[in-house]
């Protein structure tokens, strides 16, 4: 392979002559042989977008010769376009707080531009990644701000998702809303509900995790670019310092602000806590929801079975016919990766020290990660369990009729003790409660028609008005006020 020859600070190095990144991207490569997988796509266009953007300001205010600037555009838009990504050569987790994927960025970018104004590759002097490319910029500002750019990117379709998710448990809490069934609390019989109020539960608690994510992008809609190495904006122009940021908007068709203070904004990364916060909190709910599922179609013949998930796949190699619940599995396991991301970014956030965070890379690792394999989970989730969901409208009666726990509606007449017994009789006896209350209180018929009704009993207007009064005079063997 033909090589060339190219120096830093560190010293010499052989880079291959075809390559459009240098040697600083390939001395990275070496060092920090990690993952295996290079910086996400979106990322390295953030990135990217960022020069481009820093080449616009400086370019219009002068700073840039009018041809480097047109070829460092040039060469930034064609990367844009996502020619070039195989140049990105630097692990996504690395040491130095990013500084190798800027120049990963800023080598590409120069060798690009020099050949477009017929220089060669690794030859500098026509437009250079540090002078030319990385003009009044500096790691500490480009990396952060492009790591919250492709948050703001990849948040969207989380959203997207979680939305069709909250439609498809809406539409199922409407399709099951007349389905009558058995509540449980510690996973014991409570009282009668309805189907459909369940999975309405299922899609409140979505709801709030929508509105969560969307309040947590304005955490990084703040941008520290302009502020440099440490904030205090060394190297930059002031008209550049105000225009920037307007600049990255054009680009990337975003509504970022500058950081009021960019010191802060340069050394602090709580706005990306809070994003994976939200993200950590939906994946929770997410996995009690497909925890619920599990439990709510079990069986099919020795267990709850109120409900049916679609089959997807045989659920052994040795039992036939057995069908697992592999969609809500898949989406807990993706649950539990997303809680302990949210722990690497907690812990990454924490251990910055005075004016620059160093971990910033492990930190974009899990948060892209995060939103990538939530967004996933929650499409699978709608496409191939959700949507096809059916109800067992007489196994949920069957359990229901089955179960003592109407006897909750029985307190306000004859008491709870007395309500007690009569629950623990019929579960040893096996004689309905219904009989029990007839044989053993003043209640009529007529009147326990009303009171253990299940279906009235899952409305909040149950037990108003006609109540008043009924507890004192039938606990002590009174008339009732019927």
């Amino acid at each position: 392979m033909e090589m060339r020859i190219e120096a830093d600070s560190i010293g010499s190095m052989a880079v291959p002559a075809k390559a459009y990144y240098g040697v600083q991207s390939l001395r990275a490569k070496k060092n920090f042989n990690i993952t295996g997988r290079p910086m996400h796509p979106a990322f390295i266009r953030n990135l990217v977008k960022i020069k481009k953007a820093a080449a616009l300001t400086n370019q219009n205010l002068h700073l840039l010769e009018e041809q480097k600037a047109e070829a460092i555009i040039c060469a930034c838009n064609e990367i844009i376009e996502g020619k070039l990504m195989d140049q990105f050569i630097v692990d996504s987790i690395q040491g130095g707080a990013g500084t190798s994927a800027n120049m990963n960025a800023n080598e590409v970018i120069a060798n690009r531009a020099a050949e477009i104004l017929g220089g060669d590759k690794g030859d500098y002097t026509l437009i250079h990644p540090n002078d030319h490319v990385n003009m009044a910029q500096s790691t500490n500002d480009v990396i952060p701000s492009a790591g919250k750019l492709t948050v703001l990117e990849l948040l969207p379709r989380t959203i997207q998702e979680l939305k069709r998710l909250h439609s498809a448990l809406l539409k199922k809490s409407n399709e099951f809303d007349h389905i009558l069934k058995i509540g449980r609390t510690q996973l014991q019989d409570a009282v009668p509900m309805r189907l459909g109020q369940t999975f309405h539960a299922y899609a409140s608690m979505i709801l709030r995790d929508i509105k969560r994510i969307e309040k947590s992008q304005e955490e990084v809609m703040v941008l520290n670019m302009g502020g440099t190495a440490i904030g205090t904006a060394i190297n930059a122009n002031p008209e550049y310092l105000s225009q920037i940021v307007p600049n990255i908007n054009k680009v990337c068709k975003t509504t970022c602000i500058q950081a009021g203070d960019l010191i802060d904004a340069t050394q602090n990364l709580d706005g990306f806590v809070q994003v994976s916060g939200a993200l950590k909190t939906c994946a929770v709910n997410l996995s009690k929801l497909c925890n619920d599922l599990r439990l709510l179609s079990s069986g099919p013949r020795a267990g709850i079975g109120e409900i049916n998930l679609p089959p997807k796949q045989n659920g052994s190699s040795i039992m036939p016919g057995k069908i697992n619940p592999v969609i809500p599995e898949v989406v807990t396991q993706v649950a539990f990766h997303i809680i302990g991301n949210d722990m690497a970014i907690t812990l990454a956030a924490e251990a910055g020290q005075l004016e620059l965070n160093a971990f910033e890379p492990v930190l974009f690792y899990s948060l892209f990660e995060s939103i990538e394999t939530l967004t996933g989970a929650v499409a699978t989730l709608v496409d191939n369990c959700i949507a096809d969901i059916s109800a067992n409208e007489e196994r949920c009666l069957e359990l229901l009729e089955k179960s003592v726990g109407i006897s909750t509606a029985l307190c306000p007449y004859i008491g709870y003790e007395r309500s007690a017994e009569l629950a623990k009789k019929s579960l040893k006896t096996g004689i309905p409660l219904k009989e029990l209350v007839l044989m053993e209180t003043f209640l009529t018929k007529e009147q326990l028609e009303d009171i253990l009704n299940p279906a009235a009993m899952t409305k909040p207007e149950f037990g108003q008005g006609k109540l008043n009064g009924c507890f004192n005079l039938g606990y002590l063997g009174g008339t009732s006020q019927f």
